[in-house]
């Protein structure tokens, strides 16, 4: 069974930020980007069921720009078997009415428009068609925009069935069908899959392991695969952004907090004004 999974590139977690100020976004303090978390319990997953003779292949998949290709090689250092780069040059939204392009280095200026997650579900659709997966690994969602939503619009478009919040997993040699166990609001919830199925990786799903420098010099020697959108039968109109938006804002700033005098006056205080009892 071959397992397409899907990694994206975002501003490392242990990076600050701060609003532009255009409004448009954000900016990163520190010129620094990695594999998005997720996406890495994601790949870790898919290496361990190749590990265990589930899996015949892990391909490792980006759709962004060309500085997208320092990511699949964390990928291929981890343990993917292949990895496929969807390139979006400069132009990519341009030509296709949007009025931008996808940003070449953090976030995207004000004058760009993302990528979104239908975008980058018709393309991953595209690529497990032609690939043949019989399993697609996605973390569950990525925290640039926090908007998980590709794995759904994925599971729909291929009309597969999906397990969102992944947890655990449990898939054997041949099976017909993965068990996941995912995290809801009320506890855990457990599913049966039949194959072939798409499933989004929570947090606590594994533990991904440390990439040594040996196996990351080796992957810079390994090829990357480039599939452009026409060798998939998309066009630029396919990825295009759908939505814009219209600003972004920093959390208003907590007031200071004030004394009482008294376990009646702050009873008080809390019923009068603050109108929580």
């Amino acid at each position: 069974m071959k397992v397409l999974v899907a990694v994206k590139r975002v501003i490392d977690y242990a990076v600050p930020v701060r609003v532009r100020p255009d409004k448009a976004g954000v900016e990163a303090l520190l010129p620094k980007l990695s594999m998005n978390p997720f996406c890495e319990i994601a790949l870790e997953e898919a290496v361990r069921l190749k590990e265990k003779g589930v899996a015949s292949e892990v391909v490792a998949v980006s759709v962004g720009p060309q500085h997208f290709q320092d990511t699949l090689r964390t990928a291929l250092a981890m343990g993917a078997d292949r990895a496929v780069h969807v390139p979006l040059a400069a132009d990519t939204f341009a030509a296709a009415g949007a009025g931008g392009a996808a940003g070449a280095g953090g976030p995207p200026a004000a004058s760009e428009s993302p990528l979104q997650p239908l975008g980058v579900a018709r393309v991953l659709a595209a690529l497990a068609g032609r690939e043949g997966a019989g399993l697609v690994l996605l973390g569950k969602q990525a925290i640039d925009d926090d908007c998980n939503q590709t794995g759904q619009m994925l599971a729909g478009l291929l009309g597969w069935p999906q397990a969102t919040f992944a947890s655990r997993l449990e898939l054997d040699k041949g099976a017909a069908a993965a068990r996941v166990t995912r995290e809801v609001d009320g506890g855990l919830e457990v599913l049966s899959l039949p194959l072939p199925a798409v499933i989004t990786a929570d947090l606590r799903l594994n533990t991904p392991r440390f990439v040594t420098l040996p196996a990351m010099m080796r992957a810079k020697k390994r090829p990357i695969e480039s599939a452009p959108l026409e060798g998939l039968g998309l066009a630029p109109h396919d990825v295009a952004p759908a939505l814009a938006v219209i600003g972004v804002e920093e959390p208003p700033t907590r007031a200071a907090g004030t004394r009482v005098g008294s376990v009646e006056e702050l009873v008080r205080r809390l019923r009068e004004e603050a109108r929580v009892l």
